[in-house]
């Protein structure tokens, strides 16, 4: 639910430190939780719920969301557990607790187990059984397909592991109505479309960091020219559904223009990337990539925004139906 696939990238931008700057502290055991992307995961998560055409009382919507802020938490924890050792190669993640030797790996997982544990119950209890579900599905798939098994096999790590923090809209509209509908699998597939082109962004200029870890992302096994394509393709692919929700009416036509505008500037961006791969210097290893680094930065304002917007322009939830 995190992601590697997805909303990593946003917290890997940065070294993570310990928030209380104390061994093993407090502050480390927050940090396992990589508070930055929950906040992402979190946004989503809560748009998820308020679109559904069904409302939960304030007090169980806030526990909804906390269980899916914990769940994403824990969800990195145990991901910082298993990859401390390729963590400790790579300059943006050796800082992490972890490799830091600030944690014991036994106790990140210990924690990491039992905040989903927490998370999966408590969410079962205070909403309903499909939300559960989903939410252990979310965990399991970040963990087992994406962390243990795609992460260091596959140069598509990113597409197939994107599923895994583009779960939370859907979770949050299965905590209000018990069930999963079109619309919570369109705002599904706008986080899963939109992860490969921002998480390449960030491999682009990070690429020797996974080289040196050994980790086949697309740029190291592919080669930059190709990653750059990619995020062409996949950034034209994912801008038309960005207007999707205005297409099944849970959002009105403010929504439809401004998300046809960031969706068009989107694809500008990844354009901007391929152009600039066209540079003479552009394979080499100290080039700046330049667009890439604002295509990433531009991609995380982007989903940011297209979900506020739903939230400001949509529809009552008796016109929205049941979709």
């Amino acid at each position: 639910m995190s992601a590697d696939g997805g909303y990593e990238a946003t917290l890997d931008a940065r070294p993570a430190t310990g928030i209380a700057g104390v061994a093993g502290g407090v502050g480390d055991f927050v940090a396992l939780l990589k508070p930055r992307v929950m906040s992402l995961v979190v946004f989503t998560g809560l748009v998820g719920l308020m679109l559904a055409p069904s409302a939960l009382h304030p007090f169980e919507a806030a526990v909804a969301v906390a269980c899916i802020a914990i769940a994403a938490g824990a969800a990195g924890a145990i991901n910082m557990w298993f990859d401390a050792d390729i963590d400790a190669l790579m300059r943006r993640t050796a800082t992490r607790p972890i490799p830091a030797g600030r944690v014991d790996g036994a106790e990140a997982l210990a924690f990491g187990v039992v905040l989903s544990i927490v998370s999966v119950v408590t969410m079962i209890l205070a909403t309903n059984l499909v939300a559960g579900a989903l939410l252990a599905g979310s965990i399991a798939f970040y963990v087992f397909v994406y962390t243990m098994w795609l992460k260091r096999r596959t140069p598509q790590n990113i597409v197939i592991g994107g599923a895994a923090g583009a779960f939370p809209p859907m979770i949050g509209w299965a905590a209000a109505t018990g069930e999963v509908g079109l619309a919570a699998w369109v705002l599904f597939a706008i986080v899963f479309m939109w992860t490969p082109p921002h998480f390449w962004a960030l491999a682009l200029f990070g690429c020797r960091d996974y080289a040196k870890a050994g980790v086949p992302m697309l740029p190291v096994v592919a080669g930059k020219p190709e990653t750059r394509r990619q995020i062409v393709i996949y950034s034209v692919l994912m801008a038309p559904l960005g207007v999707a929700p205005y297409a099944l009416g849970i959002v009105g036509p403010v929504y439809a223009v401004s998300a046809a505008v960031l969706g068009a500037v989107f694809v500008a961006g990844a354009i901007a990337v391929w152009r600039e791969g066209k540079l003479p210097d552009a394979d080499a290893p100290d080039f700046a990539e330049t667009a890439a680094r604002r295509l990433f930065g531009y991609s995380i304002v982007y989903l940011f925004l297209l979900f506020g917007l739903m939230v400001f322009d949509r529809v009552p939830q008796a016109a929205a139906g049941s979709l």
